[in-house]
């Protein structure tokens, strides 16, 4: 009963105060310690104050404001355009092209910016004007790149991954393998939907301009920075060559590199860089130390083993019990966002899971693709009113309309990473 009355506060507070969350769970969950503790208060907020000097000395967390520093100096640089023009040149002869080009600058530019927010930005002012050029159905052009956004929030560096390791005490370099396999299919995926789509309603998607293989190979040439620091990045974690706080470290001083060799290097520039790379890291901080705070309260009150055993007694099978924790996920993931989700959740649910007898790494890759969902499923659909704010004239149902495709391959994509555990577990296991 207080551990209900605990997150009805949680809830009211954000809801009604509009409290920040960090600050919201950090408030809860120390009144909720106190409320429990034999020593009230006092023991409360060294509780609270212990939580929060850990998530700052924690040597796995320093990776997120480092891969966000590498995603800010990448964007600085400019690199999107040359990301989309290179796609644009190798996909344009298809039926469309243009769409797959899209698509594909999404998930590159994604992954280095570790933003679905910013990918989502970025490419709606980069490639709705060339696709409205093309004579590409409106909705279906804005629906295509608020999916394509998406795909920061899963392949690496993912910040929505980090913060999963830090909740459940996993490695951050192990989600960040088992990361890359269900990510490269979630990009095929979505170039697949594109090319269907294409063939169905060709007025939707008509065929871009051809090019040449030296113009192809010359837009190539523009990205190799950028290809050249991923792929070690990637293979770098694979191979075990360094860690996750490491790779970040790489990534942002090569990041950093490719913004002085484009020439776009700036004393304001660096220093704009810089504190926007400290407000993003500072809010996650802020809600990730609240949510250590709230686990704690969590872990103190029992809860955890309270659901195993009262899931226990359904007598039902693990795998029905992930179905109805899926069901909660996706219902949950049309009122709120994403990252909220993964907060509020993950301490009760990964005890359960884990009492299952399920590898928590490939829940932390199910558990970030149901989030990739809610950010482009109604209500809330933070990518979609991204886009509606960049195209105020588009009626938001349109927008919805065009991302209907893509929700039916993320479905199917969750469906293959059930029935498919090694599709996230395998590259892990090389580790």
């Amino acid at each position: 009963m207080l551990t209900l009355f605990v997150f009805s506060a949680l809830l009211g507070l954000i809801a009604f105060t509009r409290v920040p969350l960090g600050f919201a769970m950090m408030l809860v969950g120390t009144g909720g310690i106190a409320a429990i503790h034999p020593k009230g208060i006092g023991a409360a907020l060294a509780i609270a104050e212990q939580q929060v000097v850990k998530n700052a000395t924690n040597y796995q967390f320093s990776a997120l404001p480092l891969f966000i520093l590498m995603g800010v100096f990448i964007v600085k640089a400019s690199l999107a355009e040359e990301l989309f023009e290179a796609a644009r040149r190798w996909f344009g002869r298809f039926r469309g092209g243009l769409g797959m080009a899209t698509i594909v600058a999404c998930g590159g530019f994604s992954a280095m910016c570790a933003s679905s927010s910013a990918a989502a930005a970025t490419m709606a002012k980069i490639a709705i004007p060339e696709m409205d050029r093309a004579g590409y159905d409106p909705g279906f052009s804005a629906g295509s790149i608020a999916a394509g956004g998406t795909m920061g929030v899963l392949i690496p560096p993912s910040g929505a991954l980090i913060i999963y390791a830090l909740l459940t005490q996993q490695n951050v370099s192990e989600l960040f393998v088992a990361g890359i396999l269900p990510g490269l299919a979630q990009v095929v995926i979505y170039v697949g939907v594109m090319a269907v789509i294409a063939m169905l309603r060709p007025e939707w998607a008509p065929r871009d301009r051809q090019f040449t293989t030296r113009e192809k190979w010359s837009a190539l040439g523009k990205i190799w920075g950028v290809a050249v620091l991923f792929s070690l990045i990637m293979a770098g974690l694979v191979k075990g060559w360094f860690t996750a706080t490491e790779a970040g470290g790489i990534g942002a001083g090569g990041a950093f590199v490719l913004l002085v060799l484009r020439r776009k290097l700036t004393w304001a520039v660096l220093v704009d860089s810089l504190l926007e790379a400290a407000r993003i890291s500072t809010m996650i901080f802020i809600v990730a130390a609240g949510a250590l705070v709230l686990n704690q309260f969590i872990n103190l009150s029992g809860v955890s083993g309270q659901a195993i055993r009262y899931i226990q007694s359904l007598d039902l099978s693990p795998a029905m019990i992930v179905a109805c924790l899926l069901v909660f996920y996706l219902v949950l993931g049309c009122l709120m966002d994403g990252f909220a989700m993964i907060f509020l959740t993950v301490p009760i649910v990964a005890p359960i899971i884990e009492g299952l007898g399920y590898d928590l790494v490939w829940w932390g890759i199910v558990t970030v693709i149901v989030v990739e969902i809610s950010l482009i499923t109604p209500p809330v659909g933070l990518n979609v009113f991204i886009l509606k704010a960049m195209l105020p004239k588009l009626p938001v149902m349109r927008i919805f309309r065009g991302i209907v495709p893509y929700v039916a391959a993320d479905f199917l994509r969750l469906a293959l990473i059930l029935i498919f555990p090694a599709m996230a577990l395998w590259l892990p296991g090389m580790l």
